[in-house]
């Protein structure tokens, strides 16, 4: 409704001067304001006048009752070259594909006057002399392609900056974004628009685009302190400063995102974006049966590495394969990922024989040389040298299922038996058979058995802690069920792993989490008095599943978002 309300508002774009009638020794301040944002501002020409300052941009936003309040302005400060009547022009602005245009304005311009009242400010001064400037390495990138934003305040020589505060960060949304921390701020010498300027990195992030089009980045907004010297003298000969709060922003930023290519896409393709280097290897290819080895799928490089999954390996039938092992080691730098992922699978094999690793093809797209590249791994064969035959009765040297079975030539004809072992046929009596030694032990084996037995139960019912962690794991899969079910179908399980959380809470506190916001569980946790760590995984897990509206997951996310929500309910259910 409220995004509603501000699209209905009407679009406003004006000129205001501070004063229409000066001396021309006196100073005019000229702000062009528009209620929503716009681009290509085109100021007028100042004719009669000379530029002392400007543009200096400023924006205020605010949200009131639900209703958002936007302001932008640019400003200018003019001094007049002569006396006389001047116009001040029209300004142009482009507002959602359309041109607005500010009203002329008349100003006189007198004599000079004994006492000027308007000369530069401290704030106009500051707005000249701060400018936070939000420099992106692309403007067109593919998708799945490396994009740095680094956030820069640039500060006059003549002023200095002792205090800033974030006050809007911006969401990224339709990005998958990853914050590279900056350490230490410090002041490097540089220019803006040709003059010389201190500035300060005051943020860097990577974004990788998970939508083609043209997308937003939002703007950061900083509240910032500033000291501005005056022409006052302290006691001492030294320059009085005066200070000043000002709001920089550095802009929105438009990214026009290429879709990546239809043509020669192959049909293996995973969404890997970068350049890659592929192999597949083995700890071991000779080894007996019922050793195991290890077999390693890994791909590294620079690119999105957290963004794709893995090729997974067409192994033989005969070799018994447990769940991969998942390895990440990658870090950000403001070119993008770089480092390697893997996925390591332990294989036992069971029979004697020869058992070969199918090659495995590994497809990625090259943004500089914009063209899709296969990389493809050898074939490697396992030599089972020590074991049992397999059920044909011969080593296995091939997986086809057409395997043909067998039959070694010295079996092929056997001697008639001359013994054939008959017993006579006789009646059978059960006092001092097998059967009545049996029976008669039988009550001396059960009385030990069943004395540990009730030994076992009474310990397990004494232990509180261990029934109580049984009880919670029981009852994480039980919410979860459904969600394990859908392994592997990011929507659905996503799904039903967001109601599996909101259905606990909903049964543990008798009330409809669905209707809370993310904030209000977490004050609620709280006040339940749960520890930090399972607070903040509970809430964690809800913003993963709002991600992966908007966000491509693997198999291995879903797979540690459903361990970490088995983890967080058990934790819940023993403080709650």
């Amino acid at each position: 409704m409220s995004a509603y309300a501000q699209k209905e508002t009407a679009v406003t774009f004006e000129m205001k001067l501070s004063k229409e009638k000066l001396g021309i020794n006196e100073r005019l301040r000229v702000d062009f304001s528009m209620n929503r944002d716009g681009d290509n501002f085109n100021p007028p020409n100042f004719e009669g006048f000379r530029v002392l300052m400007g543009p200096s941009q400023s924006i205020s936003s605010s949200w009131i009752n639900g209703v958002r309040s936007y302001s932008k302005t640019y400003s200018y400060t003019l001094a007049p070259t002569g006396r006389g009547n001047f116009t001040i022009g029209q300004a142009t602005i482009i507002i959602d594909g359309k041109t607005y245009k500010s009203l002329p304005k008349e100003v006189e311009v007198t004599a000079a006057v004994d006492k000027p009242s308007d000369q530069l400010t401290v704030d106009d001064v500051a707005d000249e002399s701060l400018h936070l400037v939000a420099e992106v390495s692309k403007t067109s990138p593919y998708l799945n392609e490396a994009v740095s934003v680094v956030y820069k305040l640039y500060v006059s020589p003549s002023v200095s900056v002792s205090n800033y505060q974030p006050l809007d960060n911006p969401k990224y949304n339709n990005f998958w974004s990853q914050d590279i921390p900056v350490s230490r701020l410090s002041a490097e010498n540089g220019t803006y628009k040709g003059k010389p300027y201190r500035y300060v990195i005051l943020k860097r992030v990577v974004l990788y685009p998970q939508k083609s089009g043209k997308l937003e980045i939002e703007p950061l907004s900083l509240d910032v302190t500033v000291e501005v010297p005056t022409n006052k003298r302290d006691f001492f000969g030294g320059r009085v400063y005066s200070q000043t709060n000002k709001t920089v922003s550095a802009g929105n930023r438009i990214i026009n995102v290429k879709p990546l290519p239809q043509a020669g896409k192959p049909v293996n393709f995973s969404g890997a974006v970068g350049n890659f280097d592929f192999a597949v290897t083995t700890s071991k290819t000779v080894l007996n049966a019922s050793e195991s080895l290890q077999a390693k799928v890994q791909v590294s490089g620079k690119g999105n590495l957290k963004l794709f999954q893995l090729p997974e390996p067409n192994l033989p039938g005969s070799l018994e394969v447990y769940e991969p092992e998942f390895e990440e080691s990658v870090r950000t730098t403001l070119s993008g990922s770089q480092g390697k992922v893997s996925n390591n699978y332990t294989i036992v094999p069971s029979f004697k024989g020869k058992y070969p690793i199918p090659s495995i093809s590994f497809t990625y797209f090259d943004p500089n040389s914009e063209t899709y590249k296969t990389l493809t791994s050898d074939e490697i064969v396992i030599n089972v040298k020590e074991g049992p035959l397999n059920s044909s009765g011969v080593p296995t040297t091939n997986t086809t299922n057409n395997t043909k079975r067998s039959v070694s030539p010295g079996n092929q004809f056997n001697f008639i038996k001359l013994k054939p072992n008959l017993s006579a046929i006789g009646s059978n009596y059960f006092f001092g058979s097998t059967s009545f030694y049996l029976w008669l032990l039988l009550p001396l084996v059960l009385i030990p058995i069943t004395i540990i037995f009730s030994k076992k139960r009474e310990a397990i019912a004494s232990d509180v802690v261990g029934n109580r962690v049984r009880r919670a794991n029981k009852l994480a899969r039980k919410y979860l069920s459904k969600a394990k079910k859908e392994l592997g179908n990011k929507d659905s399980f996503y799904i039903a792993l967001e109601k599996g959380l909101h259905n606990y809470l909903k049964s543990k506190l008798k009330i409809e989490t669905s209707e809370f916001s993310k904030d209000r569980i977490a004050t609620l946790l709280t006040e339940k008095n749960i520890d930090t760590p399972t607070k903040d995984g509970f809430v964690a897990l809800l913003s993963s599943c709002e991600m992966a509206r908007y966000s491509p997951f693997s198999r291995v996310q879903m797979q540690q978002d459903y361990d970490k929500a088995s983890e967080v309910i058990s934790n819940l259910d023993k403080q709650l």
